[in-house]
C-alpha cells in the first residue's frame, strides 16, 4: 500500500511542476519556490522535492546552479536531477528524520544564496483503535475512551460513532450519532443521549498518510451506568447495646432503576489504619437502606462511608461523605501511668512537685475521659487528705518537706478507673541506689537504653529523658518499663546533635529509688565553633595558652580532646593534643624574639572545628638573662661609684673631718685659758726677724699668736672679716709712714698695728697675758718690753695713731714703707682663723741706734666665763727678712 501511495504522490508532483513550468504568466511563479511546500511522508520512504527558479534569476543562472542541503549538510550531487533550465529536483531515499529542514541554494561566482526552504515531517498512518469502553453518567454525559496504537507523529483526527443495533448497525444522525476528537476520548453530553438498551460504538482514525476504523463494539446502557454517590443519613449507637452502630443512607434520584442495587459500607476506628467492608443488596424499588455494624470496640469512634451500583454495571459510584460515631462507653479498667518531677526547695519549708500522667494503656480505650481526680496527703497524717480535679494530664503541687502519698483516678461517663499511687519522698530522705550502670546505643531506627540492677525483685522502672538545656520540668519525656532491663524507642523522638540526659528510676511498689543518669547524643557532628584562644604574657622560650569551653548548644557532641596548633613566622606548623578537661597548656621550646600564630581545634567523634587564630611574640631576654646582664653592669657601676667617693673623701678628708667635727661637737676655746700671743724662746733660724744681724741680735718670730674672735654662727663670717680688714687697712694708711724702734732697730709699727687692726673686727678684744708678753719682749730687747695692742673700735685706732706719732718723735731714724713687702696666706680649712701674714723686712734697713720707748696700753681686764663675751683667735703671724 505504501508503494502505491508513493507512486501516486510522485505523479502528482510531476504534474504540478509541468503545469507550473508551462505557464507564461510572470506572477504565477515566485522568484524561487519548492514543491511540495510542507511535505509529510511516511518514515523510511523516499523523499523527492523540486526547486524552481523565477524569472529574476534567468538567464544568468539556471538549474545547474542549484544545490541542496539537509539540516545544514550538503546533499551529494548524485541525488540531484535537472528537469529543465529552471527546475531542479533532489531525491532522498529512506528518509528517517521525524522532522527536518531541506533548503535549496543557487551558486554563482563561488557564492551561495538561499532561494527557499521547507520543513519535512515524517510519520505513520494510524493504527486501528482498540479497547473501546464507555461510561454512562446518568443524565450527565456518555464518555468513551480507546487506545490509538503506535504514535503517528502526525496530526490524527478521531471520530466516535454511536450506532443502534438492528439487523445492521445504524449510525444515529448528527450529534446524536458521532463526535470529533484529537485525543483518545470523546463524550456525548446531556441531552444528546437518547437511552437505548442495544447500542454499539465505533472509532475511526485518519491522517495525511491514511485512515483506520475499529469494529462496532456492543455495550448495553445498564452495563455502563454509573450512579451518583449515596447520602448517609445517620450513624447511631443504640443505648444499652455495646459494640454496635446503625447506618442509614439514601439512594440518588437519577438512576435507570431496572436492576437491583448493590451497596458497599466501609468503616474504620480512629486507632486503626485498616478498613472493614460490608456489602448490602437493595431492591431496585427501594430508595433508602439501613445496616447494623456489629463487633465494634466499646467507647471507640468510627468513621463510615458508602458506595453503590446496579447489579449488572461494572462501575461503582464514588464514595459518599464520611460520617463518624462512637460506640457505647465503658468504665476505664486500667490505671494511668503517673510520674513526678521534684524541684529543689525555693523557700524554707516548701517545694514544688510537678505531676504528670499518660492516658490509659488499655486497648481499645474505654472512651472519652472526662477528667482526672488527684488526691494527696502527708504519709504520717492521712486525715489531711486534699482533692483536686484536672482536665489536663499535668498538675503542680506545692508541698512541705514531709513525705506525701499522691493518687490519681481517671473517670468517664461509665465510671472510674483504679487509682495510680506514687510516693513523694521527704526533703532529707536519701533513697537507695539499686541500678549499677546504664548504657545507650543507637541503630538506624531506634535508640536503646540498657541497665543493670542489683535487686532482681524490682520489675518496674521509669525511663526519663530530656534535653540538657531544657528548663521546663513539664517538658520532660518518660515511659514505664515492666519486666525488662532495657528500653527501646524510635530515634525520631530524639533530636540530632543535641545532648540528652537519660535517667532510669527503679520503682519499689509506690516508692521511687535513686536514679542512675547518663548523657548521650544520638547523632554527632563537628562543633559549630572553635575555642577562643588567649595567651598569657609570653616568655623567652615559652607561653601559656588558655581557652574556654565551647557553649553546650554549639558542641554538637562530646568533646574528646583539644589540639593546639602553633606556627612560627615563616616556619613549620606544630601541634599539641590535650584531654577535654584541660583548658590551658604551656608551650615550651619556643624560639626567642619570634612571632607565633596559635589556634585551637576542639574535636568530637564527628570531627573538629578550629577557633580564630591569635598571634604573640616571645621575648628576646627572659628574667634570668636580664639578671645575668644587669648584675655585672650594676656591680661595675657600684665599683666606679665607690672609687669616685673614695677619691673625693681622700681629697677632702681633712676638710670634711673638721666640718663634721665642728657640726657634731665644735671645739669652743675657753676664754679663761686663752693665750693671745706666744713668743717661743727657741724660734727656728729660718724665721729670723732680721737676716744678717749680729750674734747678739735675737731671732724674732711670732707663732701661734691667737686672738679670740667673735663667735659667729655662719661661715660667711670669714668673708666679713676679710672685708673689715681691708676697710680698716685703708682707714689707717696714715700711720703706715711711722715706724717703731724695737731692740735697737727701726720697725714699722704701723704694719704690726695693721695686722692687729685687720685681724680684729670692731668689737671687744683681749690682750695676751702680761707675764707672757714680758717674757717675749725680754727675749727681743732687754731694756724694755713691747706690747702689741689690738683695737676694738675705730676710735682706738685713732688713739693708737697718736701714740705712734709720739713714739716716732723719739726714734732716731724713720723706716720707709717700701722697705717691707707682705705675703698673705689663708687657710681654708679653719673656719674661725685669721689670715696668716708674713712680713718681710729689707736687708738695707739701718740698725736702730737707740731702743724704742715702751708703749703700753691699759686694757680692760679679762673676765673669765662671762656670757656674751666675744673673742677672736689669731692663729699666727711672722716676720722674715726680705732679700
Amino acid at each position: 500500500m505504501a508503494t502505491v501511495t508513493e507512486k501516486m504522490l510522485n505523479c502528482l508532483i510531476w504534474m504540478f511542476v509541468l503545469l507550473c513550468s508551462s505557464r507564461t504568466d510572470e506572477n504565477s511563479v515566485r522568484d524561487a519556490d519548492i514543491f511540495p511546500s510542507s511535505p509529510e511522508i511516511e518514515r523510511g520512504s523516499t523523499l523527492k522535492l523540486f526547486c524552481v527558479l523565477g524569472k529574476r534569476y534567468t538567464p544568468h543562472r539556471n538549474a545547474s546552479h542549484i544545490i541542496w542541503k539537509l539540516n545544514h549538510e550538503l546533499i551529494p550531487q548524485e541525488s540531484y536531477n535537472i528537469v529543465n533550465e529552471t527546475v531542479s529536483s533532489v531525491t532522498i531515499s529512506n528518509f528517517t528524520y521525524s522532522k527536518a529542514h531541506v533548503k535549496c541554494f543557487t551558486e554563482f561566482l563561488g557564492k551561495e544564496q538561499l532561494l527557499v526552504h521547507t520543513e519535512v515531517k515524517t510519520g505513520f498512518p494510524p493504527d486501528i483503535p482498540g479497547n473501546i469502553s464507555c461510561i454512562y453518567y446518568v443524565d450527565a454525559e456518555l464518555t468513551c475512551t480507546w487506545t490509538s496504537g503506535r504514535e503517528t507523529n502526525l496530526l490524527t483526527n478521531y471520530t466516535l460513532y454511536r450506532k443502534v443495533m438492528a439487523k445492521e448497525p445504524v449510525t444515529l444522525p448528527g450529534r446524536l450519532g458521532s463526535c470529533q476528537s484529537k485525543k483518545e476520548s470523546c463524550s456525548f453530553c446531556y441531552p444528546n443521549i437518547p437511552y437505548s438498551s442495544s447500542s454499539c460504538f465505533q472509532v475511526k482514525a485518519e491522517n495525511v498518510l491514511g485512515e483506520a476504523s475499529s469494529d462496532c463494539v456492543h455495550m448495553p446502557m445498564e452495563k455502563i451506568e454509573k450512579f451518583e454517590p449515596p447520602e448517609i443519613l445517620s450513624v447511631k449507637k443504640n443505648i444499652g447495646i455495646k459494640q454496635l452502630l446503625t447506618v442509614t443512607w439514601k439512594m440518588p434520584e437519577k438512576t435507570i432503576r431496572l436492576q437491583d442495587v448493590i451497596c458497599q459500607i466501609q468503616y474504620r476506628n480512629v486507632y486503626s489504619n485498616s478498613l472493614e467492608f460490608v456489602t448490602v443488596t437493595l431492591n431496585f424499588a427501594e430508595k433508602t437502606g439501613s445496616y447494623n455494624l456489629t463487633g465494634l470496640w466499646d467507647s471507640t469512634e468510627y468513621s463510615v462511608a458508602i458506595r453503590c451500583r446496579n447489579a449488572v454495571s461494572a462501575f461503582w459510584s464514588e464514595w459518599s461523605r464520611q460520617k463518624k460515631a462512637t460506640t457505647e462507653e465503658r468504665a476505664p479498667s486500667e490505671k494511668v501511668d503517673l510520674w513526678r518531677v521534684i524541684e529543689s526547695s525555693q523557700s524554707a519549708g516548701s517545694r514544688s512537685v510537678h505531676l504528670m500522667w499518660k492516658p490509659l494503656n488499655s486497648f481499645p480505650p474505654p472512651g472519652k475521659i472526662l477528667g482526672y481526680k488527684i488526691q494527696y496527703f502527708p504519709e504520717n497524717n492521712t486525715a489531711h487528705k486534699m482533692t483536686s480535679i484536672s482536665a489536663t494530664e499535668k498538675m503542680n503541687l506545692l508541698l512541705n518537706e514531709e513525705a506525701y502519698i499522691v493518687s490519681i483516678t481517671a473517670y468517664n461517663s461509665a465510671g472510674n478507673c483504679p487509682e495510680a499511687i506514687l510516693r513523694i519522698p521527704s526533703a532529707d530522705e536519701k533513697p537507695s541506689q539499686i541500678i549499677k550502670s546504664v548504657r545507650t546505643s543507637t541503630t538506624n531506627e531506634d535508640v536503646v537504653v540498657e541497665w543493670i540492677a542489683s535487686e532482681p525483685k524490682v520489675t518496674r522502672y521509669v525511663v526519663e529523658w530530656y534535653e540538657e538545656l531544657e528548663t521546663d520540668p513539664l517538658g520532660r519525656s518518660w515511659q514505664y518499663v515492666v519486666n525488662s532491663t532495657n528500653w527501646k524507642t524510635n530515634r525520631k523522638n530524639f533530636k540530632p546533635f543535641i545532648c540528652y540526659n537519660i535517667s532510669v528510676y527503679p520503682l519499689c511498689g509506690n516508692k521511687v529509688a535513686a536514679p542512675y543518669s547518663i548523657q548521650t547524643y544520638i547523632q554527632e557532628k563537628k562543633p559549630s565553633e572553635g575555642p577562643v584562644v588567649d595567651t598569657a604574657v609570653p616568655g623567652k622560650n615559652e607561653v601559656t595558652i588558655k581557652w574556654k569551653e565551647i557553649s553546650k548548644d554549639k558542641r554538637n557532641g562530646f568533646i574528646c580532646n583539644y589540639t593546639i596548633f602553633y606556627k612560627p613566622e615563616n616556619g613549620k606548623e606544630l601541634n599539641e593534643t590535650v584531654n577535654s578537661d584541660v583548658l590551658q597548656y604551656r608551650l615550651t621550646s619556643l624560639q626567642a624574639n619570634m612571632q607565633y600564630t596559635v589556634y585551637i581545634m576542639a574535636s568530637n567523634e564527628a570531627g573538629g572545628t578550629s577557633g580564630d587564630p591569635k598571634t604573640f611574640k616571645t621575648l628576646k631576654f627572659n628574667q634570668e638573662d636580664v639578671i645575668v646582664i644587669a648584675l655585672p653592669i650594676g656591680l661595675g657601676m657600684l665599683f666606679l661609684l665607690g672609687l669616685w667617693i673614695t677619691c673625693i673623701l681622700k681629697k677632702h678628708a681633712s676638710f670634711l673631718n673638721d666640718r663634721f667635727k665642728n657640726i657634731c661637737w665644735p671645739d669652743i676655746p675657753n676664754p679663761a685659758e686663752s693665750i693671745a700671743v706666744e713668743w717661743p724662746l727657741d724660734a727656728p733660724v729660718n724665721n729670723l726677724f732680721f737676716k744678717g744681724l749680729t750674734s747678739e741680735a735675737k731671732i724674732i718670730e711670732f707663732e701661734d699668736v691667737s686672738v679670740l674672735e667673735h663667735c659667729l654662727p655662719e661661715e660667711s663670717q670669714e668673708g666679713s672679716l676679710l672685708m673689715n680688714c681691708e676697710n680698716y687697712t685703708s682707714e689707717c694708711t696714715d700711720i703706715n709712714t711711722k715706724g717703731m724702734i724695737y731692740g735697737g732697730k727701726n720697725i714699722l709699727y704701723n704694719e704690726i698695728n695693721e695686722i692687729a687692726k685687720c685681724f680684729a673686727p670692731p668689737m671687744s678684744y683681749i690682750l695676751t697675758d702680761q707675764d707672757i708678753r714680758s717674757k717675749m719682749c725680754s727675749a727681743l730687747v732687754p731694756v724694755k718690753k713691747a706690747e702689741f695692742i689690738e683695737m676694738l673700735e675705730k676710735d682706738l685706732c685713732d688713739s693708737q695713731q697718736t701714740s705712734i706719732k709720739n713714739e716716732d718723735s723719739d726714734n732716731k731714724e724713720m723706716l720707709k714703707l717700701e722697705d717691707f713687702s707682705e705675703k698673705a696666706l689663708f687657710n681654708p680649712y679653719l673656719k674661725n682663723s685669721v689670715i696668716r701674714r708674713e712680713f718681710l723686712i729689707s736687708e738695707n734697713l739701718q740698725e736702730l741706734a737707740s731702743e724704742p720707748k715702751s708703749q703700753t696700753t691699759v686694757l680692760p681686764p679679762f673676765q673669765q666665763n662671762v656670757a656674751e663675751q666675744s673673742y677672736v683667735t689669731l692663729d699666727m703671724f711672722g716676720l722674715a727678712t726680705a732679700h
